[in-house]
């Protein structure tokens, strides 16, 4: 046995490292990325900007200015506090700091893989409850599972990945209700949906809501932020590590989130385009498209594993899951922009041909 044999938590010995496949020269349409970067036309103002970042120096601790530009874009009442983390599975990590050792953490499945795997890392218990056949909440299954189960934490991934569906939200109110938990509802997707639980928190002292700019057009500053009562941000800010926004982050999103306007257009065009992919998609008799909310299209094919190889080797990345799973026979599709969703469409049209 080797050192590390020796030394490491034996469960963590057993779990895989979270895989991320190599993107080389493909058209990457598997992590619902925006294709939208820097406008051409700002690029030399925005470095000009973030050339005056002092990198010598430790970022601003608390990211005042950056935590104003976000309340601007995503319309936070000041009322509410902020909390802001290197990307959401930062944040999400930290709550289940805040768990004691042998709570639960509960979810519903299929849903976002870092909620179980968070509570791994911190040895806290999971259950993850099963969604319909229609990929909804069963309302009397999470109530049930809620008081047998009396869980610590609840995550509801609102829309759903990777399902793409928005849960019923009177349904989720009701699990609010419900429990002593804290409810944390991922909002990854809002800037694709219809409805947003952000001015639910006045009403409920366990509701918290968490973000992210990555699906917006800004994955690789890592950037998400949780948002809560004042009182409840103030306590899990005792968690966060200091300086972990870096200066560059800070000074990015101070920047490109200003553009307000363009980044709602850019979400436009991702929601039409959404329609429009999901639309040709379904002309395809092979193929069942299901209702999304968000920037990516859930599909059931009949042979998943042999259409991911001809994508792949066609040079287009999508994303599979896992043999034996409930979603063995999906793909998820992220939407781009309509050049890249035409390749898309082309080589799925051949493979069916």
């Amino acid at each position: 046995m080797t050192f590390i044999d020796q030394w490491l938590r034996s469960d963590i010995r057993d779990i895989n490292a979270y895989h991320v496949p190599s993107s080389k020269n493909m058209l990457k349409m598997d992590a619902m990325e925006s294709p939208f970067g820097v406008p051409e036309e700002l690029k030399d103002e925005f470095l000009e900007y973030i050339s005056q970042s002092e990198v010598n120096r430790y970022p601003d601790a608390s990211a005042k200015e950056l935590q104003a530009t976000l309340r601007n874009l995503m319309e936070i009442p000041e009322e509410l506090g902020v909390l802001l983390g290197n990307g959401s599975d930062e944040l999400i990590q930290l709550l289940s700091l805040a768990c004691r050792s042998g709570d639960l953490i509960m979810s519903f499945e299929p849903s976002f893989v870092m909620y179980e795997l968070v509570s791994k890392f911190a040895q806290l218990n999971y259950h993850g409850v099963k969604l319909d056949d229609n990929f909804d909440i069963d309302l009397n299954s999470a109530l049930l599972a809620i008081k047998s189960k009396k869980p610590k934490l609840i995550f509801v991934a609102y829309p759903n990945n990777p399902t793409g569906n928005s849960f019923d939200f009177d349904a989720i109110i009701e699990i609010i209700k419900s429990t002593d938990a804290l409810v944390v509802l991922d909002e990854a997707y809002y800037a694709y949906s219809e409805r947003s639980f952000l001015k639910e928190i006045v009403n409920f002292s366990n509701l918290v809501v968490l973000r992210t700019i990555s699906k917006i057009g800004f994955a690789g500053l890592r950037l998400g932020l949780l948002v809560g009562s004042q009182e409840t941000i103030e306590q899990l800010n005792k968690l966060r590590l200091p300086y972990n926004i870096n200066t560059l982050t800070q000074a990015s999103a101070n920047f490109l989130l200003k553009d307000t306007q363009r980044i709602s257009n850019n979400a436009k065009i991702i929601m039409n385009e959404r329609g429009r992919l999901s639309d040709a998609l379904s002309l395809i008799p092979s193929l069942t498209v299901y209702p999304s909310q968000t920037n990516f299209l859930l599909i059931e094919v009949h042979n998943a594993k042999s259409l991911l190889k001809s994508l792949k080797e066609s040079g287009i990345l999508v994303k599979g899951f896992m043999i034996g799973s409930q979603l063995e026979n999906f793909i998820r599709i992220s939407v781009s922009e309509a050049k890249e969703n035409n390749v898309l469409l082309r080589c799925i049209k051949e493979y069916y041909d």
